[in-house]
């Protein structure tokens, strides 16, 4: 396996399917016995990261159902 000009390498897929790394897996690298090893960064699950952040930030009075309609385009 070759590193790019980038830095960059591709995890082969057994790999990426055994430990989860899924498209937008957020990463981290660290050094031990002077092996680097890479794993899941911990509390950093992107769409969870999201949530938490707009969680609390809606100004709005409308019901679920009035949003949905809202969503969907109807007009009756």
């Amino acid at each position: 396996m070759r590193v790019t000009s980038k830095g960059q390498v591709t995890i082969p897929r057994s790999i990426r399917e055994a430990f989860g790394f899924l498209p937008n897996s957020e990463v981290a690298f660290r050094v031990q016995d002077g092996m680097v090893i890479l794993e899941k960064a911990e509390g950093s699950e992107r769409g969870t990261t999201i949530v938490a952040h707009m969680r609390g930030r809606a100004m709005t009075n409308y019901t679920t159902d009035e949003l949905m309609k809202m969503t969907r385009g109807d007009d009756a």
